[in-house]
């Protein structure tokens, strides 16, 4: 009799298809995988660590580097266990920029992982489509913060500073002339919210091209459907959570079930999926991203109608204005002391948990009364997800490996954190 064993292959960690430095060894039958086993740890920063040893606010920047396409929502969860410790409350303001600029990470993340996905599957249209309304996205990144991707916008007790009056505008090159620079600059000849306006009026229009590309596409379903499947039971047993958890047909949503900031005054619908399998989490988040415009529309209308502070007056915790500071001592004082020593933040503990774009992404703090955190917890979403590989790829085909990777939305930097 012959001898028939199973053989073992690495996927990645240098595979096109692996986003982000994942090696996968895979038992295989034949094509037919019989077990996944994910090795991580290549990417790590040490995070958690790092967060001791520096204060509240010089940690905000590495916030945007744990999933480095959700960047805000990252920062968000970060500044509300520091909110929580403290025991302040943020101005109304601040709260619906959040909301907004959340819901637009959330338009952007999604972006990513179905240009990505579709990529991953042969869509290469679907690519290009992506990033071109991720471009206009992050120039509003950049309006706000001074940066496309680590904006380090949000702070504890508010935001970095309102939203500004101008958008940046094109110049003329040798590439773009004057009038293809004049048209380029349309709809920049407004504020910022002139300029989110404008997006969220032609954004639906772009997501039906995405249908039009993928939804009906014979070749994505083939890739898809009935792929990675995950009952209901299964998902809560795993610890699934957003688009994961939805795509099984559980709708828990972090912003209905426990709303947090202003997410209590906005109208909004849930997706979920029926058959839990890689079309239905794809369709759950081509929803989600129709849902978030729905959101951000309402933040602009908001926004429009009242001005007011964007930051708390408590100058343990913001800084004074720039006026005040350079013309009271007083407030030179309260600068001086928040950006060398920091804020002390009260003895205690606090999580706060937000919906991430790719699932409910938490923040567990301890704090012994001093100017840095004695201990950070980070849970993230993709963590968890990706424990679950080994169960969701089972019996499926190498290059199914690949749609289930994909539809994880993995990004290994909140991962190895």
């Amino acid at each position: 009799m012959a001898d028939i064993r199973n053989y073992t292959m690495n996927f990645g960690p240098q595979h096109p298809a692996a986003h982000g430095v994942l090696r996968l060894v895979l038992e295989l039958d034949g094509e037919t995988i019989v077990r996944a086993d994910p090795h991580i740890g290549l990417l790590h920063r040490a995070t958690e660590k790092l967060a001791e040893h520096r204060t509240f606010l010089q940690s905000v920047p590495y916030m945007d580097r744990l999933d480095y396409c959700t960047m805000m929502c990252n920062e968000h969860a970060y500044v509300l266990a520091i909110e929580k410790l403290l025991g302040i409350q943020v101005p109304l303001r601040a709260q619906y920029i959040r909301v907004m600029f959340d819901e637009i990470t959330r338009i952007l993340a999604h972006l990513l992982g179905l240009g990505c996905h579709g990529l991953d599957l042969g869509a290469m249209t679907m690519f290009l489509y992506c990033f071109r309304e991720r471009e206009d996205l992050f120039d509003v990144y950049e309006a706000v913060s001074g940066a496309r991707m680590h904006a380090a916008y949000y702070r504890p007790g508010g935001v970095y500073r309102d939203l500004p009056d101008t958008m940046p505008q094109y110049t003329a090159t040798r590439i773009h002339n004057e009038r293809a620079t004049r048209d380029l600059n349309a709809n920049r000849q407004g504020s910022v919210l002139d300029f989110i306006e404008d997006f969220v009026d032609r954004f639906p229009k772009c997501v039906d091209e995405y249908e039009t590309l993928l939804t009906d596409n014979r070749i994505w379903k083939q890739r898809t459907v009935g792929i990675g499947v995950v009952s209901p039971e299964r998902a809560y047993a795993m610890g699934f959570t957003g688009p994961m958890l939805r795509g099984s047909g559980i709708a828990w949503d972090l912003r209905k079930n426990q709303p947090y900031e202003v997410y209590d005054r906005m109208d909004f619908d849930i997706p979920v999926g029926v058959n839990g399998d890689c079309y239905d989490r794809y369709l759950v988040r081509i929803e989600e991203m129709r849902q978030a415009n729905r959101i951000v529309k309402q933040c602009v209308e908001w926004l429009r109608k009242n001005p007011g502070p964007v930051m708390t007056d408590d100058h343990k915790v913001g800084p004074p204005s720039r006026l005040a500071m350079k013309s009271n001592m007083e407030e030179l004082i309260h600068h001086f002391k928040l950006f060398t020593e920091g804020m002390h933040v009260p003895e205690g503990e606090a999580y706060a948990g937000i919906e991430h774009p790719k699932g409910e992404f938490g923040i567990y703090m301890m704090s012994d009364g001093a100017n840095k955190p004695y201990r950070m917890k980070i849970r993230s979403p993709s963590f968890t997800h990706l424990s679950a590989i080994d169960e969701l790829s089972r019996g499926h085909m190498i290059a199914d490996v690949v749609a289930i990777i994909g539809t994880i939305e993995i990004v290994f930097g909140e991962i190895d954190r």
